[in-house]
């Protein structure tokens, strides 16, 4: 009797060493925990762990420094997924703009997500009415490695200026801005994100604050030149001090992988978005007027990656 306890014992422990094997830990690169790019990892995340005793997938969505640092950890294997804008994933597929001489090869497309305008936050008491007005005065242009910053630098270089035009360029990170403008130490804000954004509502309830357009004939050419923009608009309302619709440009967030990464895990995280689909639309406003079609084509220039395609075959969408 006592050997047979003994057989059983073992068997259980092998299998119990055999499931955790099996077990695969992945970690997604998001951006500052203010930002839309949080909530898009940590929904991901939230949705992927309650299939792990299934697939035995664990996820994890650590706040980083936004979409290049991401890309840059991706391929430096040091995470397995990411959110990143949809310019910076043209760039780093083809070793363009920050990415030039440092192509990521196996950089890999797994959909789309929101609409991210070019969002300008200035202090009503600046005088600014327009992005042109900025020169002169104290704007925070963002951390380094995020998307924002990089955009920002496309935009003055697109205008024929830079930093040195400003009064002071700051580079907080997206947590620190609003407390920043509130404080008087800068007169504007920007950021790439999608709305509403809790960065922003905070900046517009702190203190007297305006969303400025960003419009013009560079602003047109940059859009007809490079498919990854499209001009956008931030609805009216959605922050005080700002009823009317502003007029703006803007990118995509997108998920993004490596062709290291295994075809079944991909295929098990894109399941998991999209067997939920209308609970990770409900997870936050942004994603509230989602489509599957968009998702899936919007923003993309990696090639797809190949467990992502699966899926979307079997889903009969390609």
């Amino acid at each position: 009797m006592n050997y047979l306890k003994t057989l059983s014992f073992a068997g259980a422990m092998a299998m119990a060493t055999a499931a955790t094997a099996e077990e695969r830990f992945i970690t997604i690169g998001t951006g500052g925990q203010t930002g839309v790019y949080f909530v898009v990892g940590q929904s991901i995340c939230r949705l992927v762990n309650r299939d792990t005793p299934t697939t035995g997938i664990k996820c994890t969505a650590p706040s980083t420094g936004g979409s290049i640092a991401n890309i840059n950890a991706i391929a430096a294997g040091d995470m397995d997924m990411g959110v990143a804008q949809s310019d910076w994933q043209y760039h780093a597929y083809n070793g363009s703009s920050e990415f030039e001489g440092k192509k990521v090869d196996k950089l890999r497309a797994v959909f789309s997500v929101h609409g991210e305008p070019f969002t300008v936050v200035a202090r009503k008491d600046s005088g600014a009415a327009s992005f042109d007005d900025l020169f002169g005065k104290r704007v925070n242009v963002g951390n380094p490695g995020s998307g924002q910053r990089a955009t920002m630098e496309v935009v003055l270089n697109a205008m024929g200026k830079s930093d040195a035009d400003f009064a002071l360029a700051s580079e907080l990170k997206p947590a620190e801005q609003a407390a920043a403008l509130g404080d008087n130490k800068v007169d504007a804000i920007i950021y790439t994100v999608g709305h509403p954004n809790g960065s922003i509502q905070e900046a517009t309830s702190t203190v007297e604050a305006v969303l400025l357009p960003v419009t013009g004939e560079a602003i047109d050419k940059l859009v007809a030149d490079n498919a990854y923009y499209a001009k956008a608009t931030i609805p009216g309302g959605m922050y005080a001090g700002t009823d009317n619709d502003v007029e703006t440009f803007g990118v995509k967030a997108t998920f993004v992988t490596s062709a290291d990464v295994p075809d079944e895990v991909v295929y098990e995280v894109v399941k998991a978005v999209f067997d939920n689909f209308d609970r990770f639309k409900g997870l936050h406003p942004a994603f509230a007027n989602l489509q599957e079609a968009d998702m899936i084509a919007d923003g993309l220039s990696a090639p797809l990656h190949p467990g992502a395609e699966k899926y979307y075959k079997e889903r009969g969408w390609m």
